[in-house]
This record gives structure tokens, sequence and C-alpha cells, in this order.
């Protein structure tokens, strides 16, 4: 995930419209870079419109009270409410950024809230969430979710960071610097995995791991298989060789007398005696063909 531009206005401290273009020069190859400026100036307000854009709320209220405070005309709003950035006076905010996503593709997800009639004393309406897809211009070309749940699950799998992992990686808070240090081992660990790439090694152990018991389970499919059929004993596969070349020599005579008499025919049989040979006579049978057929019985006999 990297984040292309941040645009935002009427967001808190910051009335006026605003954008920091990352792919564009200075920043584009800066590397790193400070936010600097007065308390009050608004730099975290950038960083609240980052997340706002994504999410659809962001770290300096997602942890507030959850309290009701005085907005216009005797009407309240909760603490905890994303809506609360909109600035006091204004009719309208909004913040919006550009990111590539895991899937290297572009998006543009953007947060708005406005009031009723557009009067900076209206009623404060439901706040709206889109992300869309963009083209190598940077023109909208196709809308994903337009419903902050969804924008939210689209951009948790376009980023690989859920809020709670991007506002404790890319994005900590004033007073949340230790957030990280305060993780629990396991989520600790979850995160350095994001940030550093290396989950692949993890899904690597695994499949390794899977592959392995499957290979263990055919060879022992194998070995009850195996123990099942059993082995033939030395003296076994003896006599197994024996008869197989008396029926060599039998088949040897059998040929030689259908050669010597052309009325016969010789086929092998396919079932269960697959050493018996029958001799089809057309006429009668010779003295020699019956002498072979005999000893051909008497093989697949003791066979």
């Amino acid at each position: 995930m990297r984040i292309l531009a941040v645009r935002g206005g009427n967001l808190a401290s910051l009335a006026e419209p605003f954008e920091i273009d990352l792919a564009a020069e200075p920043l584009a190859d800066a590397g790193l870079f400070a936010i600097t400026g007065e308390t009050g100036a608004g730099k975290s307000t950038l960083l609240d419109a980052l997340c706002l854009a994504l999410y659809g709320d962001f770290p300096r209220v997602a942890d507030g009270a959850d309290q009701d405070l005085p907005d216009v005309a005797d009407q309240t709003v909760k603490a905890k409410d994303p809506r609360n950035i909109l600035r006091k006076g204004a009719s309208r905010a909004e913040a919006e950024v550009d990111f590539v996503g895991v899937d290297g593709r572009t998006y543009r997800a953007s947060w708005s809230v406005h009031r009723a009639r557009g009067r900076a004393g209206g009623q404060l309406q439901p706040a709206r969430h889109l992300l869309v897809r963009l083209d190598a211009e940077g023109a909208p070309v196709e809308t994903l979710a337009d419903k902050t749940g969804a924008v939210k699950a689209r951009v948790v799998a376009l980023t690989d960071l859920t809020f709670d992992q991007f506002r404790r990686t890319v994005v900590l808070a004033q007073g949340e610097f230790d957030a990280f240090l305060r993780a629990a081992d396991a989520d600790r660990a979850d995160l350095l995995e994001k940030i550093t790439g290396t989950e692949i090694y993890a899904r690597l152990s695994v499949a390794a791991h899977e592959a392995n018991r499957a290979a263990r389970e055919a060879v022992e499919r194998a070995r009850e298989r195996r123990a099942a059929l059993g082995l033939a004993s030395p003296e076994a596969r003896a006599v197994a060789h024996l008869l197989r070349a008396e029926n060599d020599a039998v088949l040897v005579g059998v040929g030689t007398v259908a050669r010597d008499d052309p009325e016969l025919t010789v086929r092998h049989t396919v079932g269960p005696d697959p050493l018996r040979v029958v001799l089809d006579a057309r006429c009668s049978m010779s003295p020699g063909a019956r002498v072979a057929q005999g000893a051909l019985v008497f093989v697949g006999a003791e066979a």
C-alpha cells in the first residue's frame, strides 16, 4: 500500500482546500520529510484526513467518550462522532486520499459531510463514504463501494491493514507513540509482518507443513495397502518362476502342433486362469494336440 495524495477542506483548523501530492516533486524523491507548524496549525488534522478518507474514522475521536456535545440550533453530536471534524461555521467538509493497493492498482477513497440546505446552521447530515478505482491518468473508472461499512471492508482488503493496525503503524496520533510498544506480543508480531512484508514466510511455513502432512498420510496409506496384500515368500516366487518356464515350454509345443495341423487355432483365454490355452478344432483334434491341451490344463491347475 502506498499513499499518493491527501486532499481536504474545512477540516478542524484547516479552512482552505489543501492537497499534499506525494507523487510529485519535491516530495516524490524526498524519502523522508517533516510536517511542522505552530500548535493548532493543523498538522494532526492532515493525518486525520488520511484516516477519515480510508476508514471513515480517526484516532482522536475513535477513543472519545460516548457523550453528547452541543451542536448548532440546540442539537447535539456524540464526542466520538467523526463528523465533529467539520470546521465551525462551515457547511461542508471533505477528505480524500489516492493510494496504490496491495494489488498494484490505484484507488481513491473519499469522505464528506455537510449540513442541511448547505447552511452553516443546518442539521448535520450523515457522512458519505466512497471508494473508486482510478485509471492510469487518475480518472475514476469504477465505483467499488459507497457505504462506510463496505468502503472500510474494501480498504482493509486493499491495504492489508485494519483501522486499528493502520493507526499503530502508518499513523501514530499524539499521545499514542507507545501504542506499538504496549501492544500484545501476538499483535506486535502481526504488525511487524505486515510492515516488513514477511507474512509470506508464515504462509510458506503453513504450506510446507500441510505438504509434509499430506505426504506422510500417503506413505501410511501405501504401507497399509502393502500389509493387506502381503508379500510372496521366496518359495512362492520360485514356484511361480518354474510354472512360467513350463508354460513357455508348452506354448512352444502348441505352436509346433498348430503349425503342423493347419485346421487348429490357438487362443489365450482372458480370465482367472491366464496360463490356460484352449485349442479349438475345426475338425477332429490330432493326437499331438490332445497331448498339448492336457499338458496345458495340468499346468493351469497347478498354477
